[in-house]
């Protein structure tokens, strides 16, 4: 839908009506495919450079943190009987 955007071969309304989206969001996905066009060609920044590093260290350090509030409350629930064995 972008690649006909951009050749411009119909208008915005007559791609909007074809593919059933609204024209803004065929705006936003020409301008995509054109900001990232470059970076096909190795001309752009690459992937490595646009995203930031994930510490996964912190990640997994958050995941077992939230595992144990999870356990804590789903017992504390059980044993109050707030929390049924069913769910």
């Amino acid at each position: 839908m972008a690649l006909a955007a951009i050749k411009g071969e119909k208008t915005l309304a007559e791609l909007a009506k074809l593919f059933d989206v609204h024209p803004g969001q065929i705006t936003a996905w020409k301008g995509q495919l054109q900001d990232g066009a470059a970076g096909v060609f190795g001309l752009g920044v690459t992937a490595t450079e646009a995203a930031p590093a994930v510490d996964l260290k912190a990640l997994h350090a958050k995941i077992g943190e939230l595992t144990l509030e999870k356990d804590f409350l789903s017992g504390a629930l059980g044993k109050a009987g707030l929390l049924s064995a069913k769910r």
